[in-house]
């Protein structure tokens, strides 16, 4: 991470819940000193406290960069804290969902650059994943500045436009509560075939999560995991008969779950 202007003009970190939390860690290890900080959150805890950055004290007159992570339903009474710095050269990068690029302009000033992100909850561990899409006005340079901040909590991708956030925010943004549904159900049917509720438990969450990080340590394809571990005529393709069913299967069911949460995604934008 080039961190040369962060370091001279300085960050502003507007909330400092799990997420921003989780980035300012993953900011501090990669060397970006504290005293380049600034963060406003009028709730710190007692781990921010003890970080040696700037704590709702006087901003800078122009960082490089804002980091908005605040809560939607928060923006706009966080906002106006920071709206002085709009329609300038300091890139505001927004980790808000269902916000958009175009109430930011509206709030900060059309000639700001603004930086739409959708990050995910692993990132709380340094495997999130997260996409960006920025307006006119957000350089290259200032673009990958965003993604160098947010891949310190995990992997950045880039969009063609904010038409695709929705579609992002349904599957990688809403996606590990669907993962976290799938152990809750995955032992309840273990505990429907006779285990005690605590083993059927114990065994989901390992699964899951030992196949997500063979999914990811893996070079073969998602497909090519799941034919690797299924027998002719075995147990597994017994289960992934059901499973894959056209109708009634899991495929129609996150087709309709990630449409469903797309779909609220753009009545929120409105």
């Amino acid at each position: 991470m080039n961190l040369d202007k962060v370091t001279a003009q300085g960050l502003v970190l507007l909330g400092c819940g799990k997420m921003g939390s989780a980035m300012l860690e993953g900011w501090l290890k990669q060397g970006v000193p504290p005293a380049s900080v600034w963060v406003i959150e009028p709730y710190p805890s007692d781990w921010l406290k003890a970080q040696g950055v700037h704590l709702n004290t006087d901003l800078p007159a122009a960082p490089a960069i804002v980091l908005l992570a605040v809560k939607p339903q928060m923006m706009g009474a966080a906002l106006p804290q920071v709206t002085a710095l709009g329609n300038g050269a300091t890139l505001f990068l927004s980790i808000a969902a269902g916000t958009t690029i175009t109430s930011f302009e509206e709030a900060f000033g059309a000639q700001t650059p603004i930086v739409r992100a959708m990050p995910n909850t692993p990132a709380a561990v340094g495997r999130g994943i997260t996409a960006i899409t920025g307006n006119a006005h957000a350089s290259a340079e200032q673009l990958d500045l965003a993604a160098a901040l947010l891949s310190a909590v995990g992997e950045v991708v880039r969009l063609e436009g904010e038409h695709q956030m929705d579609a992002v925010t349904a599957v990688s943004g809403s996606g590990p509560a669907y993962v976290f549904h799938l152990i809750e159900a995955l032992a309840a049917a273990g505990a429907a075939e006779g285990l005690p509720p605590e083993l059927a438990m114990q065994l989901a969450r390992a699964t899951v999560c030992g196949a997500g990080e063979l999914a990811h340590q893996a070079t073969e394809s998602a497909s090519q995991l799941r034919i690797n571990v299924t027998s002719p005529g075995g147990t597994t393709a017994a289960a992934l008969a059901v499973l894959m069913d056209e109708e009634a299967g899991f495929p129609p069911l996150l087709r309709r779950a990630v449409k469903a949460a797309a779909d609220r995604g753009r009545e929120l934008g409105k």
